[in-house]
């Protein structure tokens, strides 16, 4: 990587950390601000939840197309601009049209800065560092979503509208500046892509969705994600608490509290896991994260028989949490990058956004499908995900079957790069030497494996 290569990734990341800050700033308090501090009531509140997330569904489509063809700066900066009006006109909306439109334009643009940061990221990376880059910003995405939620708890107050409007502001700031950083940004040509620039995608992304719809490994990648989203993270806010809290008897608080022991562990272990993962298999490792996930819900399972009482249940609840989190600390330096790797050079924008829509759609379906199940069918709620965690396993183990031996392991990317030693004949040569005379006139020309250094080095 480059110093202006370093520099530009430096400005993306921060941009990153930024819009997670703004969004945990803002949505853990969404529900209580739209039906208790606006009292537009509880179903105003899950309309606005569900807007939120529709919007996304409905620009994503289109997301990838754009970044292919204008590039991911200009659709960052639209996006960021969207969700800060959006964020503003929610902290002063008063009536339902209007919470329900600023939830619309917050939602999507949320949701369409996922794929330009990405796209973004692997511009600006080669397939040796975008394991390490996609974690890092994982990393980030946490930290910034924790450090909002902690300061936003701390702002507002149900008694104090005017709190809530502080809150909205400052997050609508927070994406201004984000358009600001990415406007000066300037992308570099990553080596690894060689095409991905727009003026040369125009005519490969014209096979849009055909193309990705025939390529075996993204949709196995696909159905891959979908599990992923549905078993772990579509649980987080409804089918795990409901469990919880109606089979183990989990006081509410203590949901406060898994929640913190999933956000540290992942900022705690990221970069630990980072040096586990970085030479193995990814298909392997994802495997693996589906068997870390099983064991969580067993716990879980444990959480809600109740035998070893209310202290007990609850660090079972909370062990359940924390490796989920060790589980996504193995996941964003694995999933993401083979997305990037898996796309051609003028597509990746769209694969970033139709992994992107998996990922919404698995946030829809999760919750509507496991809050009932947890609240009310305790045994099959815990067999069906620990079935699904495994078949994480079989689904991980069977994409590997179909990836490149550097799209599995990127590492080997380094390692089959050649370069020229030497010839001893050349060298004795310049020095007026015969061939065939002297002590190394059997030296032969010798290549090795080299292991370092950028791109293109001799």
């Amino acid at each position: 990587m480059t110093k202006a290569t370093g520099a530009t990734m430096r400005r993306i990341q921060a941009g990153n950390a930024l819009s997670a800050f703004g969004l945990g700033f803002t949505v853990p308090y969404l529900y209580v601000y739209v039906a208790q501090v606006r009292e537009l009531g509880a179903s105003t509140a899950g309309a606005v939840l569900a807007v939120f997330a529709l919007a996304a569904l409905v620009v994503l489509p289109f997301t990838g197309r754009v970044i292919d063809r204008r590039g991911p700066l200009p659709v960052l900066g639209v996006a960021a601009l969207l969700a800060s009006g959006g964020s503003l006109t929610m902290g002063l909306a008063g009536g339902v049209a209007t919470v329900v439109m600023s939830a619309a334009l917050l939602g999507a643009g949320t949701a369409v800065m996922q794929p330009a940061l990405a796209t973004m990221i692997v511009w600006c990376s080669t397939p040796s560092t975008r394991t390490r880059a996609f974690a890092t910003q994982f990393f980030l995405q946490n930290l910034g979503l924790g450090v909002g939620g902690l300061i936003g708890g701390q702002i507002v107050d149900e008694s104090r509208p005017g709190s809530f409007t502080l809150l909205f502001s400052i997050e609508a700031a927070m994406f201004v500046v984000l358009a600001a950083v990415a406007a000066t940004v300037r992308m570099p040509r990553a080596p690894s892509i060689p095409g991905a620039m727009p003026e040369h995608t125009e005519a490969g992304a014209r096979g849009g969705l055909r193309v990705l719809l025939g390529h075996r490994a993204m949709v196995q990648l696909c159905v891959l994600g979908f599990v992923l989203f549905f078993a772990c993270y579509g649980q987080f806010e409804s089918g795990l608490p409901a469990y919880g809290t109606e089979a183990g008897g989990i006081e509410p608080a203590t949901l406060g509290y898994a929640l913190a022991a999933n956000t540290a562990v992942i900022v705690l272990a990221q970069f630990l896991v980072l040096r586990f993962v970085e030479r193995r298999r990814r298909s392997h490792v994802i495997a693996g994260v589906g068997l870390v996930w099983a064991v969580a819900w067993l716990i879980a399972g444990y959480a809600g028989l109740g035998h070893g009482g209310p202290a007990m249940a609850a660090a079972a609840f909370i062990a359940t949490y924390a490796l989920f989190g060790l589980g996504e600390a193995m996941l964003s330096p694995t999933v993401a990058p083979l997305v990037a790797d898996l796309a051609p050079e003028a597509m990746v924008g769209q694969y970033n956004s139709a992994f992107a829509l998996v990922k919404q759609l698995a946030l829809a379906v999760g919750p509507a499908v496991g809050g009932p199940m947890g609240a009310t069918l305790h045994a099959p709620y815990i067999v069906t995900f620990v079935l699904f965690s495994l078949g994480i396993s079989v689904l991980a183990l069977r994409l590997g079957r179909n990836l490149t031996a550097v799209q599995d392991r990127p590492s080997l990317a380094n390692a089959s790069r050649i370069v020229r030693r030497h010839r001893p004949e050349q060298d004795r040569a310049r020095a007026g030497v015969r061939p065939g005379r002297g002590p190394a006139a059997s030296g032969r020309h010798r290549a090795t494996a080299h292991t370092g250094g950028c791109p293109g080095s001799p």
